[in-house]
């Protein structure tokens, strides 16, 4: 095509339709107003054409933007027909990241340490990276997505951007400075430009190829309690505890490995209160969009309020920031943290600022009971007996969890259950927030967070 720059606004003009079908896409809860381009850049000439682009989405007051890789083609292979965006001057355009043939040349580019327009490839500081690898993309990210390059590295493009380096990549980087066993080696980074200012837009890192999801993992050992409900959780072959009791104790070395590299700080009143106000403000907004919650918001507000009482110090440091099963990997030497991005919703501020290391606790509290109800969705009526073993189950690998985190844990942390206040508030605030996703996303998965908040906030577990 003699001018690439032709398809930028017709391709634009069908975004608005496109985008909100998309599993990455963060704004499936309203309509979209506009899309505008910020930025094109032409990464491979010829047929096929590959285009990496940052359009802006308007949805009435909220304005975010995300990256796009476009590729345009004569001929639109068959395979490729679900990515299919826009038939624009006569050329099919469409989602390039399942376009073998052209997710290879940001590997290369990588390996290059090159720059192309304002976008800068490179790889980090004494690492080697090979190109010439055909990638491809794993299916079951939400947020972003991932290429895979021939089982040897993965490369994570951020669909929701922003100015200034990601937490991902900064806290990979702390990481990995500090020798952490707990990581993917970190071995390249894409930056762009973002309103004049540089911003992360990938990161590359190993791949593990001989790893296991901690999901997968979790939900194959309730399966096994659900098969044999007359044995004791102990006694079922798929026991999960002492992965767990692992698992706590990585969390807590992760937790030591970046308060070493980037130092920590006790919260005073005014940060505590601004935290309560902020759950305070989250449960205004979910409740009015979810009413099935108001029933249980005098006991939310109170457990909130709660933490403005707290008679020992908070310390506050760097953190995952959404911590749960999927956001781990179990290998042949241990555990595996992934993605410390952040919770996808979160302002870049929100997700860089400093918090309670209890805040990932909890959000694998709250995983473990995701993987025990899970198992109950779409069951015809309500089996007490099972509904019993699945907290048995939750139950048995949240303490466990909690054992080995106390076991590597600091000493002014020590084991997270002798927080409780905090850690129930930091617990149901982050149920607060399934609550919305599971609205806008899954309302069929609903049922878990609401029926989690009204256990912990009365007294259970």
């Amino acid at each position: 095509m003699s001018d690439p720059a032709e398809l930028i606004d017709p391709l634009v003009s069908e975004l608005p339709t496109w985008l909100p079908g998309q599993r990455w896409f963060g704004g499936k809860d309203r309509p979209i107003s506009s899309v505008h381009p910020l930025g094109t850049t032409v990464l491979q000439e010829g047929d096929p054409l590959l285009l990496h682009m940052i359009v802006e989405v308007r949805q009435d007051d909220r304005v975010t933007p995300y990256q796009l890789l476009v590729a345009s083609r004569e001929k639109l292979p068959e395979y490729l027909g679900s990515s299919w965006i826009g038939t624009e001057r006569g050329r099919p355009c469409y989602e390039a990241t399942g376009d073998a043939d052209v997710t290879g040349r940001l590997l290369d580019l990588i390996a290059e340490g090159a720059d192309v327009g304002s976008m800068q490839f490179r790889h980090e500081p004494g690492a080697e990276v090979r190109g010439g690898l055909r990638g491809r993309p794993i299916t079951s990210e939400q947020s972003n997505t991932s290429l895979v390059y021939g089982g040897t590295y993965i490369l994570k493009l951020f669909r929701k951007v922003a100015p200034g380096e990601n937490p991902d990549l900064r806290l990979h980087r702390a990481l990995q400075e500090q020798g952490c066993e707990h990581i993917a080696p970190l071995l390249g980074s894409i930056t762009g430009d973002l309103h004049g200012e540089p911003a992360t837009l990938g990161m590359l890192q190993r791949f593990i190829s001989d790893a296991v999801d901690g999901w997968a993992m979790a939900t194959t050992s309730v399966r096994d309690l659900m098969a044999d409900p007359e044995l004791p959780p102990d006694q079922v072959g798929g026991d999960f505890a002492g992965e767990s009791q692992r698992l706590g104790q990585a969390v807590a070395n992760v937790h030591n490995d970046l308060r070493r590299a980037l130092g920590e700080q006790v919260a005073d009143a005014e940060h505590i209160d601004r935290v309560v106000k902020a759950m305070h403000s989250r449960l205004d907004t979910v409740v009015a969009a979810v009413p099935q919650l108001a029933e249980h918001a005098p006991a939310l507000r109170a457990a909130f309020d709660r933490l403005r009482e707290l008679d020992a110090p908070v310390p506050m440091q760097f953190i995952h920031g959404d911590l749960h099963l999927g956001q781990v990997l179990r290998t042949v030497t241990g555990w595996l943290l992934l993605d410390f991005e952040g919770e996808p919703a979160a302002t870049l501020a929100e997700r860089s600022a400093l918090r309670s290391p209890l805040r990932d606790v909890a959000g694998m509290l709250r995983s473990f009971d995701y993987a025990a109800h899970q198992m109950l969705l779409g069951e015809q009526g309500e089996d007490p007996k099972l509904t019993e073993r699945a907290l048995e189950w939750a139950r048995r690998n949240r303490a466990a969890f909690c054992e080995g985190y106390a076991k590597a844990a600091a000493d002014s942390l020590g084991d997270p259950r002798s927080h409780g206040d905090l850690l129930r508030a930091l617990e149901l605030d982050k149920a607060v927030y399934e609550v919305a996703y599971e609205h806008a996303n899954r309302p069929e998965w609903l049922g878990v967070p609401l029926a989690s908040i009204a256990r912990i906030s009365s007294g259970g577990e």
